[in-house]
């Protein structure tokens, strides 16, 4: 397995206010586009053979930077996509607070279907998969792969990968702009680095 590089997008206006998931047109804020940049330098010098990109404008927008930095090519994935939150996409979050299937959702993470959109299960089975491509490709673990996405199918994957139950994804954060690290070791994957934000500080 190569050491996972995985990089949350920007922050964008509707942060923290509305679901946005698959909508078209959510691009970085000025302060989303001042993290990416960051995020460049701060991975300007690491060794990473590979960039791949959620196709979300969000998600581009934040990879650009690494990628002219780097000299690399970005290679859209579909597997680093955003949720389908489906029927919630584009509600506010205050607006959900009264729905039950909300509410079982944050409590049970791994099972609850969105109305017309995703489990958490399906999205953490697709994350492994991609992530399970890559090991096969790079035998290398000391050659880095970025993968640019979003905050709950980073969470799902990193849950996946050290054993933790979907359902307790969100006894951690993965912030916009934040940096998470996976790699091998002799004991299985290691969780190297988990929600770093130095290069914004």
């Amino acid at each position: 397995m190569p050491r996972l590089l995985l990089v949350r997008h920007g922050s964008h206006d509707l942060l923290g206010r509305e679901l946005v998931g698959r909508r078209p047109g959510v691009h970085l804020s000025d302060k989303g586009r001042a993290e990416a940049e960051a995020l460049a330098q701060r991975l300007a010098s690491m060794r990473i053979a590979e960039l791949y990109s959620s196709p979300r404008e969000r998600a581009i927008e934040t990879a650009e930077p690494i990628c002219r930095r780097l000299r690399l090519a970005m290679q859209m994935e579909p597997a680093l996509d955003e949720m389908d939150f489906g029927d919630w996409t584009g509600r506010t979050l205050d607006s959900l607070n009264s729905e039950p299937v909300w509410r079982r959702f944050n409590r049970d993470r791994a099972l609850t279907r969105i109305p017309g959109g995703e489990t958490m299960a399906e999205v953490a089975a697709r994350m492994a998969r991609f992530m399970d491509g890559l090991t096969a490709t790079y035998a290398d673990p000391e050659t880095a792969v970025a993968l640019v996405g979003h905050g709950d199918p980073i969470r799902a994957a990193i849950a996946h990968a050290i054993g933790l139950p979907l359902d307790f994804m969100l006894r951690f954060d993965i912030a916009p702009a934040s940096l998470s690290i996976l790699r091998t070791s002799e004991h299985g994957v290691v969780l190297e680095r988990l929600n770093d934000l130095s290069h914004c500080a």
